[in-house]
């Protein structure tokens, strides 16, 4: 199992679910907290430590395509990420799996690892392991760390099989305000959007 402080690791191999008492756990960061578009028991809110959402990734097959790459988001090392946990029955499992391997490790600039995440249930805080996909910074795809105006550039021009790039992020922000969860820089990036768009 990768170690919380190693999720860059090139060419890793698939971990796959870590499945308990008939279940196991998907974290979702992004897209998966709107359209996760796979089978699953309940969601809820849950915060993983040591990694943080960020827009640092080339898209080139569902926001974009490799001739006009769009973003977009990863789990980077550092920090934190609250987004959804959703519990998956075991008899889901490989066809669950199956999907978010075709959807997540298309181009392999992810890795699927198991990590820790925190959730409360009535009142009490406890650890679950999830299933999830944080970045490859050693692929050719990692963005790293783009500007704010460089990121809104890029995204308002990119479009890939799974639509627009705009509408990429401005349903992830739509899904975090929700939530009540504030992502400063998926905020700077909609309203840099919202500016482009009234151009």
């Amino acid at each position: 199992m990768a170690s919380q402080h190693d999720i860059g690791t090139a060419h890793a191999e698939p971990e796959g679910p870590i499945i308990e008492d008939g279940h196991f756990w998907v974290f979702g960061y992004g897209s998966l907290m709107w359209r996760p578009d796979f089978d699953y028991k309940r969601m809820v809110p849950a915060r993983m430590g040591g990694v943080h959402r960020a827009p640092c990734i080339y898209s080139w097959v569902h926001r974009g395509t490799e001739q006009s790459p769009g973003i977009v988001l990863g789990l980077a090392e550092g920090g934190s990420c609250s987004g959804m946990a959703f519990e998956v029955a075991e008899r889901s499992a490989n066809d669950v799996v199956a999907y978010l391997r075709e959807r997540e490790l298309v181009t392999h600039v992810y890795r699927e690892i198991n990590r820790p995440a925190q959730i409360t249930e009535d009142g009490m805080a406890r650890s679950i392991s999830c299933l999830t996909y944080v970045v490859n910074r050693y692929h050719e795809q990692y963005a790293g760390e783009l500007p704010v105006d460089q990121l809104v550039t890029i995204i308002s021009q990119a479009e890939g099989k799974s639509g627009k790039n705009d509408a990429y992020f401005l349903d992830t922000h739509r899904q975090l305000d929700a939530m009540g969860i504030d992502d400063p820089k998926i905020s700077a990036i909609t309203e840099g959007l919202k500016h482009h768009q009234v151009r």
